[in-house]
């Protein structure tokens, strides 16, 4: 069982770091704007460690000292919670440098997706709940104000401790759609939402086990290393991000999953809607088909519910998911569940 850390409050200070890719510092004016609305949204104050606003080669030349400021982050007393600015490609080469003990000892909230997929991974081994859902720059930043949606995701997840309650369907509509963020006019354009279509249920039957969640080819970095999560018994939520890979790396990945017998031992598969602004909309069932042959027709595992097109990842807005927290799936019902909450009146407490 994991340690859940404290919930988060008004008056939090919150911690940003930059753990791959250098965005704050190469477009500040999108930064800023993703600090000044999580903070007004929640009433936290963001502060920045030394490396969070550093020019971008700085940033990828030295993991070692993206790695000390999550240490930081976490050691300091202070801080209450630690919020990625953005993800990237490469917070694996990180991993070398991190000190999994200083996580251990220090728990607290970190959010974040993408390439944020590593440093949850990180703190699962470390053993302590963290919550997949939106980053500083993509999230937070969202153009003309965020979403009712976000906001209620991370309140529900970060910010408030009764459990059980239901993952919701975002009906609002949904955006993929990209603006230019060198042009800070665009900050105040709000995106066009494309009608909410709904999640699509794919059979088995109720299951519940203990989530992990992150982005497909984040994920798929780990495998062969200490950093792999054991997938014995869990939901696993997964996303793909606006690389757009295509479906058949969704077959592959599974396929391997398969071999290892690892498929075959999961509670329960949560796909997130296809990232990727270019990808049409016709061709997410094509998703679901790569999902549907290996799990149905090649491994015949017709008891194991699928459901996909959920609103996680590089979509927006986004519900933030806790990660390693007991997860129910419900085909019969159309319902996702969170069976306990993530965080904790007071930290120290354990996942159930």
């Amino acid at each position: 069982m994991l340690v859940r850390p404290r919930r988060l409050q008004p008056g939090d200070r919150i911690a940003a770091v930059t753990s791959s890719w250098g965005g704050p510092g190469t477009f500040p004016h999108r930064y800023e704007a993703g600090k000044r609305q999580l903070e007004a949204a929640f009433g936290v104050e963001v502060v920045e460690m030394p490396h969070t606003l550093a020019e971008p080669a700085a940033v990828a030349a030295d993991p070692a000292a993206r790695a000390d400021d999550l240490h930081r982050a976490f050691a300091d007393p202070g801080i209450a919670g630690v919020v990625s600015t953005i993800g990237g490609d490469d917070s694996i080469r990180m991993l070398r440098h991190l000190d999994v003990g200083v996580l251990a000892a220090n728990p607290k909230p970190y959010l974040g997706y993408s390439d944020s997929t590593i440093t949850h991974m990180a703190l699962r081994r470390a053993g302590i709940t963290s919550f997949y859902g939106p980053s500083i720059m993509a999230g937070f930043a969202e153009n003309g104000g965020l979403h009712d949606y976000l906001v209620e995701g991370v309140r529900r997840a970060l910010f408030e401790v009764d459990a059980p309650y239901d993952w919701p369907e975002n009906r609002d509509g949904w955006t993929v759609e990209h603006l230019d963020w060198a042009d800070p006019a665009n900050q105040q354009r709000r995106r066009a939402l494309r009608p909410s279509t709904g999640w699509r249920w794919h059979g088995g039957e109720q299951r519940e086990g203990e989530t992990v969640v992150g982005c497909l080819e984040v994920l798929d970095f780990l495998r062969g290393t200490a950093w792999w999560p054991s997938l014995e018994g869990v939901v696993l939520v997964l996303e793909t991000s606006e690389d757009q890979p295509p479906p058949v790396t969704v077959t592959y990945l599974l396929r391997s999953l398969a071999a290892t017998g690892e498929l075959q031992r999961l509670a329960g598969l949560v796909f997130g809607r296809p990232g990727g602004a270019d990808l049409p909309v016709e061709q997410h069932a094509a998703y679901d088909e790569a999902i549907l042959r290996v799990v149905r027709e090649e491994e015949g595992l017709d008891t194991l519910p699928v459901v996909t097109g959920v609103d996680l990842g590089h979509t927006d807005p986004i519900w933030t998911v806790p990660q390693g927290v007991r997860m129910r799936v419900d085909p019969a019902s159309s319902a996702i569940t969170l069976l306990a909450s993530g965080v904790a009146a007071e930290s120290g407490s354990r996942t159930v």
